[in-house]
C-alpha cells in the first residue's frame, strides 16, 4: 500500500470497474413484519466448501479433544495466494489497466447516481459525487477496499526488536521504521498513541530503544528528551509488562521481575476460571504463545545498555508494597508469587508437555496467509514461541509468518516504513459498498457486485475457537481481515449483510445463502444478556482483567452497545424486528443508554460512536423517532455540537466521561451524529442543516477529507486506531442518507408507539 504525500490516500490497490446506483428495496414484506411478527425462519443452507482456505491445518477440535497434529510445512498451508497489493502496490500492468477503467468509469459517475430530491440543499449532491468518485478509484481490482490502519509506534518499535532477537534486522528496514518513529515525536521527546495525545511512557521507551537500535546516539537532544521525561516519570520499572517483556528478551530487564505466565494455562478445561477461554480472542492469541516465551525466559545479547532510562540505575526495579490481601490486587500479586516459587519446582515433564501442547495450538491456528487471527501482535509472540520451540527460520511456518508480517508494512512517499496493527478489508470494503449504495450508486453497479463477489469469497465455513461456548452452533459468518478462519467476528457480519442487502447481485440464491448463514450464526452467538460480544459469546470473567499480567487493556469481550445495535439493525433488515432475540437485543440496548442520552462505544470513539450506532438500530427496529431514549439521545447530539457544524470526541473520554461529545470536528464523528439525527427523523433540524454544511465545507477538491484524530478504538484508551478509510465511508454515508433518505424506512414511518422498549 501506499500513501500521497499528503497522507490521505491510502487504498492498497488503485482501480477497478466503477459507476453508480440506487438502494434496492428489501425483502418483501419488511416493513410488515414489523408489526405481523418475525417471519419463518428459512433452512439455513449447507456451507460451501472453500477450496484453499483450509490447508492441511488440523480440523478445529475442542479443549480436551486431542486435534490431529498436522505437520506444519506443507507448502499448501498457503491456500488462497495472498493479495496483491497488501503492504505493497500491484503490479504495473495491474495499475496501469484500472487506472484507465477507473477513469472511463468515474466521468459516468454523476449521470448513474440518483438525482436528489427538489430544494436540496445547494453543493450536498456535488459533494456526493465527489466522494462516490474518490471511493470508487480506491476499489482494488478484486473488489475489495482497504484504508491505512495507523496505530501508534510500539508496533514499528517492536518489529524491529523482533528482527533484532532472530537475527534478521537489515539496514534499509531499520532506516525506514526509524524515520516513520522520528517523525512521530513530540517537542517535548515523548511519543503519543493518538494524535494530539498525552505523552505515553511505554510508548516512548520503545519508541526510544529502537531509535538507539537504528543508531541514534543517546546524547542527541531528541534522544536526550526523551529519555529525561521517561526518568522523570518512573522509569522502564513504570512500563507496562509487555514493554518489560521485549526488554528482557535482551537483559535489558530482569525475568525474574515480571509476572509469571506458566504453559500449563492450556491445560485447564473451559469451566475453569482463568482458562484460556476466558480471554477475549485477541488476548487469548498473544497469552498463548508468551507461554511458552515466559517459561523459557530467552536473552539475547544486549547490544547497548539502558542505564539512562531507569529513575535510579543502581535500583531499576525499586520495591513496591502489596495491595491488601482482601483486594483483588493484593490476592493477584500473592498468586503470582506462588506462580514464581511453583516454576523451580513444577514436574519437567508436565512443564515440556504444557509447551508442546501450546505449540501445536499455535501451529493449528496459523491462518492460510502465515499470519495468527490477521494481528501483528499474536503473529510477533507466535514467531518468537515457535522459534523458542526449534522452528528454524527456514521452516515454512516460520517463513509464512515472517512473510505475513511483511505485509503489515506500509511504505510512504518520503521512505518511512509504517507497520499496521492488523487490516480491515472486510471491514473496509462492507462500509464502502453500504456507503456507495446510500449515496444512490445503482445496485447491479459493476464495482458494487464486485464488492459483493469478494465478500461472497470471504465467507467462514469452518468452525473455530467461537465453538467452545457455541459447540452445535453452524459456522457462518465474516472476519475482519483477508484471512482469519479461526475468529470470524459479529460485528463484520452483521455489516455484510447490510451490505449484500443493497446489492443487485447475478446468482442471488448465492447471496441468500451466505446471509442465511450469517444471520443463523449471529443469532447463534447472542449472549445470555441478550447482547452480543465482538467475536465469543458470554466472555464476560472478570477474573483476566485482574490478572497483574493484563495490563496492556481489555483481555475479554463482553457485550457492547455498538456492536449489539449493529446485529439489532442487521436483523430489523431480514425482517426479524419482532423475533424475541432481536427484541432482548432492543430492550439491553435501552437500559444500557447513558444518564447523558448517549451510547458507549466499544470499538469507536466513543459515545458519539455508540450514538450513532444505536439510534439507526432501534428506529430500523420499530423504535418510533418519538421514544424518550430517541428523544434523550437526540437532545444530547445536538448539545455537544462544536461551533463548526461538526462533531467530534476525544480518546480522553475513555478515561474521564467529561469529554464525552468533546473534541476537534471530525468527518466520521460528524457522519457518526448525523446518521443517528436523520434516522431520529430530524433531517430538517438546525443540528443536521450545520453538520452536513460542515461536511461540504470540509470536503477537498478531490472528494476526500482530512482526518488526523483517532476515531477507532482496539482497547479503550489503551489502543487507539486511525482507520484512514473512515474519513470518506461515514461523510459519504450521510450525504447519502440526507439526500436520499434512510435505506431501511422512511423516517417517522414506523409502527411502535412511544412507549414501547
Amino acid at each position: 500500500m501506499t500513501a500521497t504525500t499528503d497522507g490521505s490516500a491510502e487504498g492498497a490497490g488503485a482501480g477497478s470497474e466503477s459507476t453508480p446506483g440506487a438502494v434496492p428495496p428489501g425483502p418483501a414484506g419488511r416493513t410488515a413484519g414489523l408489526a405481523a411478527g418475525p417471519p419463518a425462519p428459512p433452512p439455513v443452507p449447507p456451507a460451501p466448501t472453500r477450496p484453499g482456505r483450509a490447508g492441511p491445518r488440523a480440523e478445529y477440535a475442542p479443549p480436551g479433544v486431542r486435534a490431529e497434529y498436522a505437520p506444519p510445512g506443507v507448502p499448501a498451508r498457503l491456500g488462497r495466494p495472498s493479495r496483491p497489493g497488501v503492504g505493497r502496490t500491484t503490479a504495473r500492468d495491474t495499475v496501469r489497466d484500472a487506472v484507465r477503467d477507473t477513469a472511463r468509469d468515474a466521468a459516468r459517475t454523476t449521470t448513474d447516481l440518483r438525482r436528489p430530491p427538489d430544494g436540496t440543499r445547494p453543493g450536498v449532491y456535488e459533494a456526493a459525487a465527489r466522494a462516490t468518485r474518490n471511493l470508487l478509484e480506491r476499489q482494488d481490482p478484486e473488489g475489495w477496499w482497504k484504508g491505512d490502519l495507523e496505530t501508534n509506534v510500539t508496533m514499528d518499535a517492536e518489529d524491529l526488536l523482533l528482527r533484532q532477537f532472530l537475527g534478521i534486522r537489515d539496514e534499509a528496514t531499520t532506516r525506514a521504521a526509524a524515520l516513520f518513529i522520528r517523525g512521530e515525536q513530540k517537542e517535548d521527546g515523548t511519543w503519543a498513541t493518538f494524535h494530539g495525545g498525552p505523552p505515553e511512557l511505554s510508548a516512548t521507551i520503545e519508541a526510544y530503544v529502537a531509535l538507539r537500535l537504528a543508531g541514534d546516539a543517546p546524547d542527541a537532544p531528541h534522544m536526550s528528551r526523551a529519555s529525561a521525561w521517561i526518568r522523570a516519570h518512573g522509569g522502564i520499572a513504570a512500563a507496562r509488562v509487555f514493554t518489560r517483556i521485549w526488554l528482557a528478551l535482551f537483559g535489558w530487564w530482569n525475568w525474574d521481575h515480571l509476572p509469571e505466565l506458566p504453559p500449563e494455562l492450556v491445560f485447564l478445561p473451559p469451566w475453569v476460571p482463568l482458562n484460556i477461554y476466558d480471554f477475549g480472542c485477541w488476548a487469548r492469541q498473544t497469552i498463548v504463545p508468551l507461554t511458552v516465551v515466559s517459561a523459557l525466559r530467552p536473552v539475547r545479547p544486549a547490544p547497548f545498555a539502558l542505564d539512562e532510562l531507569h529513575a535510579d540505575a543502581r535500583t531499576p526495579n525499586p520495591a513496591r508494597r502489596l495491595a491488601p490481601l482482601t483486594s483483588w490486587d493484593g490476592a493477584f500479586q500473592r498468586m503470582d508469587k506462588a506462580l514464581h516459587v511453583y516454576r523451580r519446582f513444577a514436574p519437567r515433564r508436565l512443564r515440556k508437555a504444557a509447551m508442546a501442547s501450546a505449540g501445536r495450538w499455535i501451529v493449528e491456528r496459523q491462518e492460510n496467509d502465515g499470519c495468527w487471527g490477521g494481528i501483528q501482535p499474536p503473529a510477533v509472540y507466535s514467531v518468537i514461541a515457535l522459534h523458542l520451540l526449534g522452528y528454524d527460520l527456514g521452516h515454512p511456518v516460520m517463513r509464512a509468518g515472517l512473510e505475513s508480517l511483511e505485509r503489515f508494512a506500509v511504505w510512504r512517499a518520503d521512505g518511512a516504513r509504517m507497520i499496521e496493527a492488523c487490516q480491515s478489508p472486510v471491514w473496509d470494503t462492507c462500509l464502502a459498498a453500504i456507503a456507495l449504495a446510500d449515496a444512490g450508486l445503482r445496485p447491479d453497479h459493476p464495482a458494487l457486485v464486485k464488492a459483493a463477489d469478494w465478500m461472497l469469497g470471504e465467507e467462514i465455513v469452518r468452525k473455530g475457537d467461537w465453538a467452545v461456548r457455541r459447540p452445535g452452533l453452524a459456522p457462518g459468518g465474516w472476519a475482519f481481515e483477508f484471512h482469519n478462519d479461526t475468529y470470524p467476528d459479529i460485528d463484520d457480519t452483521a455489516e455484510v449483510v447490510l451490505a449484500l442487502r443493497r446489492i443487485k447481485h447475478p446468482d442471488p440464491a448465492r447471496v441468500e445463502g451466505a446471509i442465511a448463514r450469517g444471520v443463523s450464526w449471529n443469532l447463534g452467538m447472542q449472549s445470555r444478556n441478550g447482547a452480543w460480544g465482538a467475536f465469543d459469546a458470554d466472555n464476560t470473567s472478570p477474573l483476566p482483567n485482574k490478572l497483574p499480567f493484563c495490563d496492556f487493556g481489555e483481555v475479554i469481550d463482553p457485550p457492547s452497545a455498538d456492536v449489539t445495535a449493529h446485529v439489532v439493525e442487521m436483523l430489523a433488515f431480514e425482517g426479524r424486528a419482532s423475533d424475541a432475540r432481536t427484541r432482548r437485543g432492543i430492550t439491553w440496548l435501552l437500559a444500557e443508554q447513558e444518564p447523558c442520552g448517549g451510547w458507549f462505544g466499544r470499538w469507536g470513539t466513543n459515545y458519539v460512536y455508540g450514538t450513532g450506532s444505536v439510534v439507526p438500530a432501534l428506529v430500523a427496529a420499530g423504535i418510533a423517532p418519538g421514544h424518550p431514549a430517541i428523544r434523550r439521545a437526540v437532545r444530547w447530539l445536538e448539545s455537544v455540537q462544536n461551533e463548526d457544524g461538526g462533531w467530534g470526541e476525544d480518546q480522553r473520554s475513555y478515561k474521564d466521561p467529561s469529554w464525552a461529545g468533546k473534541g476537534a470536528s471530525t468527518p466520521s464523528q460528524t457522519a457518526w451524529a448525523l446518521m443517528a439525527l436523520l434516522s431520529a427523523g430530524e433531517r430538517e433540524g438546525k443540528a443536521v442543516e450545520r453538520g452536513i454544511a460542515h461536511l461540504v465545507e470540509t470536503q477537498k477538491e478531490d472528494g476526500t477529507w482530512d482526518e488526523p484524530y483517532f476515531t477507532g478504538t482496539g482497547f479503550p484508551w489503551d489502543f487507539s486506531i486511525n482507520y484512514h478509510l473512515y474519513r470518506q465511508v461515514f461523510p459519504l454515508t450521510a450525504l447519502g442518507r440526507y439526500l436520499y433518505g434512510e435505506p431501511f424506512a422512511p423516517a417517522g414511518a414506523h409502527p411502535a408507539t412511544a412507549g414501547e422498549a
